[in-house]
C-alpha cells in the first residue's frame, strides 16, 4: 500500500515548500529518538520529508504513488537510498522562531549533529534567553542614557546562592550520577549506534545535591522574583535597535543564565529627522531675507544657536552647522542639515503690492 506522506506531515496536497519545512521541523523535534521520542515515526517522518521536499520526487509520488530518482530507483520512495545532506539546512532549529521563542536546557541547533558525528557529546545547558522593549526620547537616543527596569525572572535564589543547600550545610555526591553530573545514554538509531552524554536531571549536571534543601528555593537553587536591572543606553543608537546583556536573562540551576535583549524604541521628534549621522530639520525664511541675507536663531540639541542666511538663499538650500549632529566617536559628531523653506504671504497689502510691482519692474 503506497504511504501517504501528507498526512504524515499532517499537511495538505497543496502545501508549498515552506508549509512543508514547518511541519517537518515541528514533527522532527517532537519524535527525535535522541529526546524520548518514537524512532519509527522519526524515520517515516524524515521520509516523507525527503519526498514532499524534493520538486521532482514530489511530482512522481503525487502521479505513481512513489519516486524513482536517483537512489530511489528501487520504488522504495525513501529505503536504502536516503542521504543525510537531504536534510538540508538546520539552521534554523536553534531558535524555533516559529514555535515560541528560545529554547532552554539544551540547543535544538545540536539536535541532528548527534546522528553525523562519531563518539559522545554533551549539550551545553543555559537558561532562556528574554526580551524587553523600552521607549526613550529622541534626545536620549542621541547623547546616550541610562534605563532602569524590574523584571520578574527566574533568578539565582540569594539565601544558598543558587546551591539548593540550606545555609550553614554541604553537598553531597550525587548517587544517580556517581559525581560525574553527566548520564551516558547508548542508543541504536539507523544511521548506527552513538553514545550520547546528558546533564544529570536528579543533580542537574553538578554532580552533587544538597543534603539539605535551602527553604526558600526548595532545593532548586532558583527562584522567580523581580530584579532591577541598568540599562546603559549608547550615544547614537537608532529606532529598533537591540541591546544584549549577557547572562541578565532567566537562570537554570548548573548552567549558565541566558541573556537579556533589550529593543530600544526611540521617539520621534517634532523638529529633527535623523539621517545617518546627520540631523535634518526645516527653518522657514521669509522671502525679504533670502533676498537680502539675515541672522536667525534656532533651537538645537544643544541649545540656541545662530545661523546666517546668506543673499540669495534659494529654496530647499542646505546650511549645514558642523558638530551638531549625532556622536560618531569621542569628540566626534555628524552635522544639522538646516533645510530653507520659503514663506510666501498669503495677502498682500496695497504698499507691497506695489513695492513688488517696482521690483518685477527691475527683474528681480
Amino acid at each position: 500500500m503506497s504511504k501517504d506522506y501528507y498526512k504524515t506531515l499532517g499537511i495538505n496536497k497543496g502545501a508549498n515548500k515552506d508549509d512543508i519545512k514547518k511541519a517537518f521541523r515541528k514533527l522532527a523535534g517532537e519524535h527525535h529518538p535522541d529526546h524520548g521520542g518514537n524512532e519509527a515515526k522519526f524515520k517515516e517522518v524524515n521520509e516523507a520529508y525527503q519526498v514532499l521536499s524534493n520538486d521532482q520526487k514530489r511530482a512522481e509520488y503525487d502521479t505513481y504513488g512513489q519516486t524513482f530518482t536517483g537512489a530511489d530507483s528501487n520504488g522504495g520512495g525513501f529505503g536504502q537510498g536516503f542521504d543525510p545532506r537531504g536534510f538540508g539546512d538546520f539552521s534554523g532549529f536553534g531558535d524555533f522562531s516559529d514555535q515560541g521563542g528560545p529554547a532552554s536546557g539544551w540547543d535544538l541547533g545540536d539536535m541532528f549533529s548527534d546522528f553525523f558525528s562519531q563518539g559522545r557529546r554533551t549539550r551545553v545547558r543555559r537558561g532562556n534567553d528574554i526580551s524587553v522593549d523600552i521607549q526613550i526620547p529622541f534626545a536620549d537616543a542621541i547623547f546616550g542614557t541610562e534605563r532602569t527596569v524590574v523584571i520578574t525572572k527566574h533568578s539565582s535564589c540569594n539565601d544558598c546562592k543558587g546551591s539548593g543547600a540550606r545555609h550553614g550545610t554541604q553537598l553531597e555526591k550525587c548517587e544517580h550520577c556517581g559525581g560525574r553530573g553527566v548520564m551516558k545514554e547508548s542508543r541504536g538509531t539507523f544511521f548506527g549506534n552513538f553514545t550520547v552524554e546528558t546533564a544529570c536531571r536528579e543533580c542537574d549536571g553538578q554532580g552533587k545535591r544538597p543534603k539539605e534543601r535551602c527553604g526558600s528555593c526548595k532545593g532548586e537553587g532558583i527562584v522567580q522574583r523581580g530584579e532591577q536591572i541598568n540599562i546603559q543606553i549608547p550615544a547614537g543608537i537608532e529606532d529598533g535597535e537591540m541591546i544584549r546583556m549577557t547572562g541578565l536573562g532567566e537562570a537554570v540551576r548548573g548552567a549558565n543564565p541566558g541573556d537579556l535583549y533589550v529593543k530600544v524604541h526611540v521617539q520621534a521628534h517634532p523638529v529633527y529627522q535623523r539621517h545617518g549621522t546627520d540631523l535634518v530639520m526645516e527653518l522657514p525664511v521669509k522671502i525679504t531675507d533670502a533676498i537680502l541675507g539675515a541672522t536667525y536663531t534656532i533651537s538645537t540639541l544643544d541649545g540656541n544657536e545662530q545661523i546666517r542666511i546668506p543673499e540669495g538663499t534659494h529654496d530647499g538650500a542646505i546650511l549645514k552647522i558642523k558638530d551638531k549632529g549625532v556622536p560618531v566617536a569621542r569628540n566626534k559628531r555628524g552635522s544639522l542639515l538646516v533645510k530653507i523653506t520659503l514663506q510666501m504671504p498669503s495677502k498682500l497689502s496695497g504698499r507691497a503690492r506695489e513695492l513688488i510691482s517696482k521690483l518685477k519692474e527691475e527683474g528681480i
